[in-house]
């Protein structure tokens, strides 16, 4: 029997390595694929609590840039792995989410310091 947390963790863990070892350039093109995603599907209403119509729309965009091997897919995983996790129907997903919003941090603009 397939353990989907487990999975998840696989994915999530690949996507974050993806995003720690890419280049400035990718990463910022992951950032923006993010942030577009992240815009998508909070205009997708949940099927009856269920996030699946927000993950399916993740995952055309993810085939679209696999196709052509485009890094920005990573932005597209990480939304739609997050979406998953936001259900708090999986086992062990407090600990899915810490690794997700790492994930996610790293894609965010680092902060003006004050001085």
């Amino acid at each position: 029997m397939p353990d989907e947390s487990a999975d998840l963790m696989k994915s999530l863990m690949h996507t974050l390595g993806v995003i720690t070892v890419c280049t400035a350039a990718e990463r910022k093109r992951i950032a923006e694929a993010y942030e577009t995603a992240q815009v998508l599907v909070t205009g997708i209403a949940r099927e009856n609590g269920s996030t699946r119509p927000r993950i399916v729309a993740c995952f055309e965009r993810i085939d679209v840039y696999k196709a052509t091997d485009d890094v920005a897919a990573a932005g597209w995983i990480l939304t739609a792995i997050q979406e998953r996790i936001a259900e708090q129907k999986l086992a062990g997903w407090q600990a899915l989410k810490i690794v997700a919003d790492k994930a996610a941090a790293l894609l965010r603009p680092p902060r003006k310091q004050m001085h």
